[in-house]
């Protein structure tokens, strides 16, 4: 384990970070939640640019995964703030390392900011061109994912949500343990690649996704290459339709499964146990 942080270790390097999170002002929730929702937007982008022509299904989803995770790699490397990723505050937060006003504060404007990046990715991507790749068929695979995401039944998208954070979380969680780059990458990269090749629902992923379709059916000739019919295809109604559920199913994946997990583990004592003396 030498070279690396321990367990319990990691537990207190995430009451750290949530501390140093909870102290941010807000110019800096603000300009690294865009920055964070830019990072991932990215990392959806060159995933849909590789996998959408290939044939395979198995092959396509894997190509997908294995090219999102640049998206937290930047996240976390370079620093940003990531909504699903500060599910994990409840670590001080329950520790009362921090209180629930500023964590449910930071919550807020950075899911929003996380969004306005979101957002000016996919329009800088469908104005640079991008969804013209391949005779438009790249638009057309834009607005069929947007209108399936839009289009999954509340629970299916919640519980999807749930299993994505737990393993988005666990990303991060993991690369608090690690000390140097590469070994970021490496956990960063396998939960992350799990999620995506599995298709399970992220939030922030998906303000772009939805976004992006929600500008390429603007092109008749992507609404014509999805080979959907008008009532099929996203309006803004999905994109609310979609984020609830999915953002509801990132907290309890990343709060309760990771965060408050792992608390109970290494953080809280019980009551019939807090005076006890190991020899």
């Amino acid at each position: 384990m030498e070279g690396m942080l321990k367990p319990n270790e990691i537990c207190d390097a995430a009451v750290e970070a949530g501390c140093t999170k909870a102290k941010l002002r807000v110019s800096q929730q603000v300009i690294l939640g865009m920055l964070a929702g830019a990072f991932i937007a990215v990392g959806g982008v060159i995933s849909a640019v590789v996998s959408h022509s290939i044939t395979n299904v198995g092959v396509a989803k894997f190509a997908g995964g294995a090219l999102f995770p640049v998206g937290l790699m930047l996240v976390v490397i370079c620093g940003a703030e990531l909504f699903t990723g500060n599910c994990l505050m409840v670590v001080p937060l329950a520790g009362k390392e921090i209180t629930l006003k500023p964590m449910l504060k930071n919550w807020v404007i950075v899911y929003i900011f996380n969004f306005v990046g979101s957002i000016l990715i996919a329009f800088l991507v469908f104005k640079a061109g991008v969804f013209e790749m391949n005779s438009g068929k790249l638009g057309g695979t834009v607005i069929k994912v947007a209108s399936a995401k839009a289009a999954l039944p509340f629970w299916t998208a919640f519980c999807s949500g749930i299993m994505c954070n737990f393993l988005v979380c666990l990303a991060v969680w993991g690369a608090f343990a690690a000390r140097d780059i590469v070994s970021k990458v490496v956990i960063i990269w396998f939960p992350i690649m799990t999620f995506v090749t599995c298709g399970f629902e992220h939030c922030v992923a998906n303000m772009y996704f939805l976004t992006a379709g929600i500008f390429a059916k603007s092109n008749p000739s992507f609404v014509a290459a999805s080979g959907l019919s008008q009532d099929k295809i996203i309006n803004g109604l999905g994109i609310v339709h979609n984020l609830i559920p999915v953002t509801l199913g990132n907290i309890v994946g990343g709060a309760v499964l990771v965060g408050a997990a792992y608390f109970m583990v290494y953080k809280h004592k019980p009551v019939s146990e807090k005076n006890i003396v190991y020899k």
